[in-house]
């Protein structure tokens, strides 16, 4: 055996370790929870966030199974209604209208892969991953407002990378305001829609509200929704 196989072998076993300790030692100790979750879901919020593997939704949030329904792909993307009706588009329509969720943020990160290769196609090969690139055309908007306000090219650094991560929040919740399901539950006042930017070096989350796209700190939109 190779040693790349070894290792592609030792991280499965690891995973499977992982399973059996769920199955053994944390299963048992919240039996009542499974039981009753193997019954149904209703969770509350509607978790958008990248897939990069830094970010978990549960930690952040200190939510437990069942409390956030997660929706993930590369760059916390939502395609507006109609122009690609897949994968993201029926997990919104089904988290809103048979869920009935009351809350939908769409969380982007610091350091994110996907706004550092529309910054830097080239540099990052997204000619090499044709479907990556079709994909992130949905954050294309994102880029252009950087570029606006800033230096969004190969050289724009940690901050530039930021910014399009904050400017992508914006653009898809704008995106998502566009489906029938969010734009109806939100004419209704059933539905919230924030927008989060989580730094993995802080831990720090910075909230947009549907009305400022000036971010907030965590106490403050705790005191806004107080008010």
């Amino acid at each position: 055996m190779t040693d790349h196989a070894s290792h592609r072998h030792d991280d499965i076993i690891d995973l499977l370790q992982g399973v059996k300790d769920f199955s053994v030692r944390v299963f048992p100790e919240k039996q009542e929870l499974f039981s009753e979750l193997a019954q149904g879901q209703s969770p509350h919020s509607l978790f958008i966030t990248c897939a990069d593997s830094r970010i978990s939704p549960g930690t952040i949030t200190q939510k437990g199974p069942g409390e956030l329904f997660v929706l993930r792909n590369i760059g916390n993307i939502v395609p507006p209604y109609g122009e690609m009706l897949g994968g993201v588009s029926a997990a919104i329509e089904y988290a809103v209208m048979a869920l009935k969720v009351r809350n939908i943020i769409v969380c982007g990160h610091s350091d994110c892969g996907a706004m550092k290769a529309l910054m830097d196609p080239d540099r990052y090969g997204l000619h090499t991953m044709p479907t990556v690139g079709s994909w992130l055309r949905h954050a294309e908007t994102a880029r252009a407002v950087t570029r606006a306000i800033g230096d969004a090219g190969p050289e724009g650094g940690c901050d530039a990378v930021s910014t399009m991560a904050e400017q992508n929040v914006l653009l898809q919740l704008a995106h998502l305001r566009t489906h029938p399901a969010v734009a109806a539950g939100c004419a209704e006042g059933s539905l919230l829609l924030q927008g989060w930017l989580y730094d993995i070096g802080s831990g720090t989350v910075s909230v947009f509200d549907e009305h400022s796209t000036t971010p907030k700190t965590v106490d403050q939109a705790i005191a806004a929704l107080r008010a």
